[in-house]
């Protein structure tokens, strides 16, 4: 009988045994919970409270240009003017028009009350006023459109028309934002948004640098089409007029936890996929136990899921 060994040393087996008996050495650090707050973070971008194109609403020759690109205007305050045209003398005429249609109708109604007109003339001279002052509005409004006026406070950000031009009806003739309140607008995801609330503090840090303190004033109800997002809207004081199309890191808070502070090295995933960290029981066993990552910070991890005190 042969049992498959040939020439093995038959003390390997004790020394294997022995290697397998002795502990393995490791490095241990004991961490203390902390409390601190749960952040949602998500990526977004800035935009602007208003962001208002003016077009023209009359065409003529531009007259009068006032400001430059980057001014601050106030609402009501006169941008471009365009030329009145043969528009002042419509208004004389129609205006005149007006005064006789007026004439006409009361001296009808006067007959027809003392039986002398009919009903069908007094309707007639009704009718012919009613259009005369349709027409004198209509003229009217067309001259105070000669002049633009910003309808907001805000800043120029564009004026792409010079004394001289000619503008037709639709032609863009100023750009104007107005960018105080900042607002930055983020999609959630939709197993998120039930943690945010409307009226909720949020902190905003733009590429820039700059950090922000805002608040939660919109919350979509319908999901984005295909993505299952939902827009989010936090708006903020922005006196240094930083500028939007910027991009942004946008962190909701969702209250406060209990959490250690380790460094993402310390991380390990057990067989299924969970991610957690390795600890030593009081018997110097070692045990996985699987944590949350609560918040991510340039110097380590916030995470919860461990035993207050841990080593």
């Amino acid at each position: 009988m042969f049992t498959g060994l040939f020439g093995q040393d038959q003390g390997s087996d004790d020394t294997a045994d022995q290697a397998r008996a002795e502990p393995m050495s490791v490095q241990v650090q004991e961490l203390v919970s902390e409390q601190v707050s749960r952040e949602l973070e998500v990526q977004g971008q800035t935009e602007a409270e208003a962001d208002i194109q003016l077009r023209a609403e009359v065409a003529g020759r531009v007259t009068a240009v006032q400001g430059a690109e980057g001014d601050e205007v106030t609402t009501d305050e006169l941008l471009v003017e365009i030329a009145m045209g043969n528009r002042a003398s419509l208004q004389a005429e129609a205006e005149a028009r007006v005064m006789q249609r007026e004439a006409d109708f009361l001296a009808a109604e006067r007959l027809g009350d003392e039986g002398f007109q009919s009903e069908i003339a007094v309707a007639q001279a009704r009718a012919e006023l009613a259009a005369a002052r349709a027409q004198l509005d209509s003229i009217e409004e067309q001259i105070r459109h000669t002049q633009i006026r910003a309808p907001i406070d805000g800043y120029l950000e564009t004026l792409p028309v010079s004394v001289g031009d000619y503008v037709s009806v639709g032609d863009s003739v100023a750009r104007l934002i107005d960018a105080d309140p900042l607002i930055i607008t983020a999609n959630i995801a939709q197993q998120n948004i039930q943690q945010v609330q409307p009226g909720r503090t949020a902190q905003v840090e733009l590429a820039t640098g700059d950090v922000l303190s805002g608040r939660v004033r919109f919350i979509g109800s319908a999901a984005n089409d295909g993505a299952r997002t939902f827009r989010v809207e936090v708006e903020a004081a922005n006196p240094d007029r930083l500028p939007v199309g910027m991009s942004a890191t946008l962190r909701v808070p969702l209250g406060e936890v209990q959490a250690h502070k380790l460094s993402p090295a310390w991380l390990s995933l057990a067989d299924d996929g969970e991610i957690g960290v390795k600890g030593v029981d009081r018997d110097n066993r070692v045990l996985f136990y699987p944590v949350e990552i609560v918040r991510a910070e340039r110097s380590g991890l916030w995470v919860s899921g461990l035993p207050p005190r841990l080593s």
